[in-house]
């Protein structure tokens, strides 16, 4: 556990994307969220926990996480909603991810398709879900270099991951196809179609 500023510790609970890490940063990120001392930002295998210095100083902080901390050794990962994301794969990078993974176009397609993903966190933009993980055959690492727009829509993979662009905007994700769902809307009552924890299916159209 390390400072992140003068208000913030960093809570680092392993390494690498695994489902249990996962979960782990998730709960502590809402047991911190539950006791209203401030915010806590989850990541894969990381939780940013925000508090105020002037009512809480940072040793209390740091004991109360590591008190919460070993209260989660054992937590289970959620079992989440389930989303489809029904999905056109004619995406720009298909053929050449296909090739660099030494599969065909059609077995890509079945790999992307035939798993059920994990959104492990939201991030870069609203609504923008880090959902792995990948079969491991796929191989696609980010571009070297970022296009300047992405449609909204895109379906798009990167570094065992998978995910669906929000907005018209930067990235750097390898785009094998599209979708017509709307996976953020200002309007909604809960304006992110994925959370965390949920659990989610690309389905071939």
């Amino acid at each position: 556990m390390n400072p992140f500023g003068d208000g913030a510790l960093l809570v680092e609970l392993g390494d690498g994307i695994a489902e249990t890490l996962a979960a782990r940063a998730r709960a502590l990120a809402d047991a911190w969220d539950a006791r209203g001392e401030g915010s806590a930002v989850p990541a894969y295998a990381s939780v940013v926990v925000r508090f105020d210095p002037l009512r809480l100083a940072p040793a209390d902080a740091e004991t109360t996480v590591l008190r919460l901390a070993k209260t989660l050794d054992h937590v289970a990962s959620e079992s989440g909603r389930e989303i489809e994301i029904p999905t056109y794969y004619d995406g720009p990078d298909l053929v050449e991810t296909a090739e660099r993974s030494g599969v065909s176009v059609e077995l890509l397609i079945a790999l992307h398709s035939g798993r059920v993903y994990r959104a492990f966190f939201l991030g870069f933009l609203p609504g923008f879900a880090y959902c792995g993980v990948l079969d491991p055959a796929i191989v696609a690492p980010r571009l070297l270099r970022p296009r300047e727009r992405v449609p909204a829509g895109s379906v798009a993979v990167a570094d065992g991951q998978t995910s669906v662009y929000p907005f018209d905007s930067p990235g750097g994700w390898r785009l094998i196809g599209r979708t017509d769902v709307r996976v953020f809307d200002s309007t909604r009552d809960s304006p992110a179609l994925i959370r965390p924890g949920d659990r989610v299916r690309f389905v071939a159209r």
